[in-house]
C-alpha cells in the first residue's frame, strides 16, 4: 500500500470513529444500523483494515451522509486543492482507485474520481443512493454499470444519470483500466 493510501486509511479511520463518538453510539449501535460486524468497525477505527467500498457505503448510510463525507479534508480555506492533496483511497477487494476531486460542505455537488482495474467490479446497496443524485462519464476505458436489472454499456465519453435507488454494480469487464467521474448531488 502506498503512503498516501495508508494516510487514508488512517484519516478514514479517524473519521469513522469520530461520526460514531459524535453521535454517542457504541461500536454495537454502529454494527446494529450498518449491518457491519463490530469486530471489523473496530479493525477500521484502528487502520487495521481497509473496508471496501461496500462496507464504507454501509457504514455512510447508516450515518445518514454520503461515502465522500468519509474522505472529508477537515480544511476548506481554499477554493484550490491540488491533486497531491486530494483524498485518495484503494478499495482492497476490487483494488478500485478512488480520488475524492471535490466536496466542500457548503455545496451540494461532489466530483469522485474512479479507476477501475481489468475485470473487477465493485457494488452498492440500494441505500447508498437514497441521499444524493448521480451521473456517471466514462473518461477513458469501457464501464459495465448494473443498476438493479438494468444494463449499460458505456465507453469513453457517454455519460449515464442513475435513476431511484437500486442495487448498483459498476464492473470493467475488459483487460484495460477504465477510468470514470461520478458527479454526486445531495439532496
Amino acid at each position: 500500500m502506498s503512503i498516501i493510501e495508508d494516510k487514508a486509511d488512517e484519516a478514514l479511520g479517524r473519521r469513522v470513529r469520530a461520526e460514531r463518538e459524535g453521535r454517542g453510539w457504541s461500536l454495537a449501535d454502529l454494527a446494529g444500523r450498518a449491518g457491519v460486524s463490530k469486530a471489523m468497525l473496530s479493525k477500521i477505527e484502528r487502520a487495521e483494515a481497509s473496508p471496501t467500498a461496500a462496507t464504507l457505503s454501509r457504514i455512510a448510510t447508516a450515518y445518514g451522509v454520503t461515502m465522500a463525507a468519509l474522505f472529508e479534508v477537515a480544511s476548506h480555506n481554499s477554493r484550490l486543492q491540488r491533486a497531491k492533496d486530494q483524498p485518495v483511497w484503494r478499495d482492497p477487494k476490487a483494488a478500485y482507485l478512488r480520488r475524492q476531486v471535490f466536496l466542500h460542505p457548503a455545496n451540494p455537488l461532489e466530483l469522485v474520481e474512479i479507476e477501475l482495474p481489468a475485470r473487477q467490479e465493485a457494488g452498492f446497496p440500494a441505500s447508498a443512493y437514497h441521499l444524493v443524485r448521480q451521473v456517471v462519464w466514462v473518461i477513458s476505458g469501457r464501464l459495465t454499470l448494473m443498476e438493479g436489472a438494468e444494463r449499460h454499456e458505456l465507453a469513453a465519453g457517454d455519460r449515464v444519470e442513475l435513476g431511484p435507488p437500486s442495487d448498483i454494480v459498476f464492473r470493467n469487464e475488459t483487460a484495460q483500466p477504465c477510468r470514470y467521474l461520478v458527479a454526486i448531488v445531495r439532496r
